[in-house]
């Protein structure tokens, strides 16, 4: 494992020298909240910040992407070519760099998500470290996502005056190397000191009683709990939980003609499992009809599909879902009240 030191000093002339070759992202401040947005100056920059409202997953997977184009009187298609752009997102969390390795897994079975992997080879990520838990809906620590596990071309930890620069990726050393006049030969003390940081994250509190070896076998064993009829009375079906959630990515696709009715486009959109509508046939039956198994379907598709499919949770404990839920309904409470008498 490689190491630099980057001096705090030193990032705005880091993010004002990459933004003259890469388009630069980041973590931005807007309304007391936070987004990840296009850097137009350095100093626009948060690095301590609480997870953004929506996560990575718009820049691999856009909320409305064009697919394709068509003639009537032709009877031809036309595939829209994904636009190449070298990009460097600045800033992301471990939970959501996380968030777009799972992304990765499940747009890497057949068949593949071409648009997807066309995008995701042209981002560079420069992860930031937390030292602390976000806020009280966080549960990286249970999910083992509050330390970096991969994912990322250069890791940022706060070490007092500096920060630590771990290099995980060909890419992220040549990044080092073009622009090494900023950061400087790390030390034995400083990866020491790294090391130690990440042992003390482990004593982070969990929040969660049930192991997360047992989350499956937890949520598997209770679809019949009273909980379910708690959560299915507060829930509104409004699918905010889905749409922030960086490892959601169901999709619906949907036509649209011009009104000479000589050519369109086919678009693919957002969709998400919490609506009434999206279960529904033709012929009307819907399989999800009620609020309750559509809140089962989520959990299952996060503690249990997901592990039996990608061997893997895909929940990375950011905590959004429950952030942004006007009925106040909190995934770790849930499945806390599961395993209550």
């Amino acid at each position: 494992m490689k190491y630099n030191l980057l001096e705090k000093t030193k990032v705005s002339e880091l993010v004002n020298a990459l933004k003259k070759k890469y388009r630069v992202v980041g973590p931005k401040e807007k309304e007391n909240l936070f987004v990840y947005g296009d850097i137009e100056e350095a100093e626009e920059l948060r690095l301590e910040h609480k997870p953004p409202i929506l996560s990575l997953k718009k820049y691999y997977l856009p909320q409305e992407e064009q697919l394709l184009t068509f003639k009537f009187k032709e009877a031809k298609a036309a595939q829209v070519e994904v636009i190449k752009e070298n990009l460097i997102i600045f800033g992301a969390h471990t939970c959501d760099i996380t968030g777009v390795t799972c992304l990765d897994h499940a747009s890497s079975i057949e068949p593949r998500d071409s648009n997807f992997h066309k995008r995701k080879k042209n981002v560079l990520i420069v992860g930031i470290e937390c030292s602390k838990p976000c806020d009280e809906h966080a549960t990286c620590i249970t999910m083992d996502t509050h330390n970096p596990k991969g994912g990322f071309d250069l890791m940022l930890t706060e070490a007092g005056s500096k920060y630590i620069v771990q290099i995980n990726s060909t890419e992220g050393e040549n990044l080092i190397n073009e622009y090494k006049f900023l950061f400087k030969e790390s030390d034995v003390k400083s990866e020491e000191s790294l090391m130690q940081m990440r042992q003390e994250k482990e004593k982070w509190p969990k929040k969660l009683k049930v192991k997360t070896e047992d989350l499956k076998k937890t949520l598997d064993g209770n679809l019949k709990h009273k909980e379910w009829e708690s959560v299915k009375a507060r829930c509104v079906s409004c699918g905010n939980c889905t749409n922030v959630c960086p490892t959601c990515y169901c999709f619906d696709v949907r036509d649209d003609v011009d009104l000479n009715l000589d050519k369109g486009t086919r678009s693919r959109v957002w969709d998400s499992c919490q609506l009434k509508e999206f279960a529904e046939v033709a012929g009307g039956e819907n399989f999800r009809k009620d609020r309750k198994t559509r809140q089962q379907h989520r959990l299952l598709r996060k503690f249990s599909y997901s592990v039996e499919k990608y061997n893997r949770f895909f929940c990375t404990g950011c905590g959004r879902c429950t952030r942004v839920c006007m009925a106040s309904i909190s995934l770790y409470e849930t499945m806390n009240n599961l395993v209550k008498e």
